[in-house]
């Protein structure tokens, strides 16, 4: 079981999170915390996972997490109404990184990568190519090849070599076959390599427009800017 911490001063975000966790069977909820204070108490013998508020009266969750020595600090997923934290969070080498109100699929998302770091994950293999089927006809795509992979109904649309291929497989089923260290959700209905963004330029809504390096232009949802931004991090 993936024992869990989760910090946070307002009862009824803490109400939110527990809510969400009770529908995963490998999870429990081991520790409550109010504070930065509690949360600095904690260490990875008694905890694999801190679920934690960054902004709390007194010490932060940031400042909380600082405490702890690096060797026996727990993974973190931080949570915060801002996203004016990102590069802390990169430094303290948080797994996730999600903004209030919490959004449902990228909370399953944040919880994947933490198996993933726990060596506990539930996903498939990860894919090499995928198979397009045009009538009796079929075509290989190489993972490499792809650049960006957009929603299209129920379907998935890969953009690769300057082509548009239709899966007969949904964004978010295909999403967990991919590498990723290497393909990212920046939206609902996108997902790219993060090799390929060129350039990205926010908006003022805290929205981004991904430049790709085909010239592809991609809106970045504020849902997802800050894994985004991390790595981005990684890979420069």
């Amino acid at each position: 079981m993936i024992r869990v911490a989760v910090v946070d001063d307002e009862p009824l975000a803490r109400s939110g999170v527990l809510a969400r966790l009770r529908g995963e069977a490998d999870i429990t909820v081991v520790e409550e915390c109010r504070n930065g204070l509690e949360l600095a108490s904690l260490r990875r013998d008694r905890v694999d996972l801190a679920i934690v508020d960054v902004e709390m009266p007194g010490m932060s969750g940031l400042d909380g997490l600082a405490v702890i020595p690096r060797a026996e600090r727990p993974l973190a997923v931080l949570l915060t109404a801002h996203d004016s934290f990102a590069v802390r969070a990169f430094e303290l080498e948080a797994v996730d990184y999600l903004l209030k109100p919490l959004d449902d699929e990228r909370f399953g998302e944040a919880l994947e990568r933490v198996r993933r770091k726990l060596g506990r994950d539930l996903r498939p293999p990860v894919a090499e190519r995928f198979t397009i089927r045009v009538g009796s006809r079929l075509s290989f795509i190489e993972v490499d090849a792809v650049t960006w992979i957009e929603a299209d109904g129920d379907y998935a649309a890969l953009h690769a070599n300057g082509q548009r291929h239709l899966l007969r497989e949904s964004l978010h089923d295909l999403s967990r076959k991919l590498d990723p260290a290497r393909f990212l959700r920046v939206h609902r209905s996108a997902i790219v390599r993060v090799d390929q963004v060129a350039e990205m330029l926010p908006r003022p809504n805290r929205d981004a427009v991904l430049r790709l390096r085909d010239g592809t232009t991609l809106r970045a949802s504020r849902t997802y800017m800050d894994a985004l931004m991390a790595a981005l991090h990684r890979v420069a």
